[in-house]
């Protein structure tokens, strides 16, 4: 079978986000003083060939582990969904 995953990789709480700081502090510059702490982060899809959902979600959190996401500054979550294919 084939899932997609969809990862969102964001920076930790506890630590700054320079990106997000320069977007939050220029809001009010353009009439939108409501919006503040402003976070940017990564969105990553994928697709993977697993027998099961169980072992798509274990490949794309051991990829996330040891290659899309720095687990000292950034924290990972993802959803999956079964591709259909069309024969």
């Amino acid at each position: 079978m084939t899932f997609r995953a969809s990862i969102d990789i964001m920076p930790l709480p506890a630590l700054l986000d320079p990106q997000g700081k320069a977007v939050s502090s220029n809001m009010h510059n353009i009439g939108l003083a409501s919006i503040s702490n402003v976070r940017i982060g990564k969105h990553i899809t994928l697709e993977v060939e697993a027998a099961d959902q169980a072992s798509a979600e274990a490949q794309v959190k051991e990829a996330c582990e040891k290659l899309l996401a720095n687990q000292i500054m950034e924290a990972f979550t993802f959803t999956m969904e079964a591709v259909e294919t069309v024969a």
